[in-house]
């Protein structure tokens, strides 16, 4: 069973059919929205700041999401897919975004609609995200826009998939 853990006075909340694996951590001033799903492995912790998470959300395995104390919180819009052992700490994502496997989103960051962060990029603290972009490398810049091959082909598909994966482990 997930764990679910209070801290500070916060207690986790959580909208509509959220799918917690097994292994999944998600501690303190967390909210979420409808459709929510945290794999194996992956954490989500609100307990030095808050983490505010939209609807239809993939936390894929081993990804860790986080804050920093008294400076900057976590929000999360809408169809976001957080990728498998991403980290992303203290910043906006808008909605409709994909944030590669191993990806590094530092405090301060704002990614704008519709945008892709490439599998292992990084990042830095403050960058500004324009709507719609790709962003690649170490340091992360944008590379071009993401164009409807990532945006409906991707980000999109992705995120449709996750809803799907989550069903199959509520049937059992």
């Amino acid at each position: 069973m997930s764990l679910i853990r209070p801290v500070r006075g916060f207690t986790p909340k959580f909208g509509k059919d959220p799918f917690l694996a097994e292994t999944a951590v998600v501690i303190g001033d967390v909210i979420a929205g409808d459709r929510l799903s945290v794999w194996y492995n992956a954490v989500v912790r609100g307990d030095v700041n808050a983490i505010r998470i939209g609807d239809r959300v993939n936390i894929q395995d081993g990804a860790v999401l986080h804050c920093t104390y008294e400076r900057s919180k976590l929000t999360i819009g809408n169809d976001v897919s957080i990728g498998h052992n991403a980290i992303v700490h203290g910043c906006t994502i808008h909605d409709k975004v994909l944030i590669g496997m191993g990806a590094i989103v530092m405090d301060n960051v704002v990614i704008g609609e519709g945008s892709v962060i490439a599998a292992g990029a990084v990042v830095l603290q403050n960058m500004i995200v324009e709507p719609g972009s790709l962003v690649a490398g170490v340091p992360g810049k944008r590379i071009r826009a993401a164009g409807d091959d990532l945006s409906k082909n991707e980000i999109e598909r992705i995120a449709r998939n996750y809803m799907m994966y989550a069903d199959w482990f509520r049937e059992g």
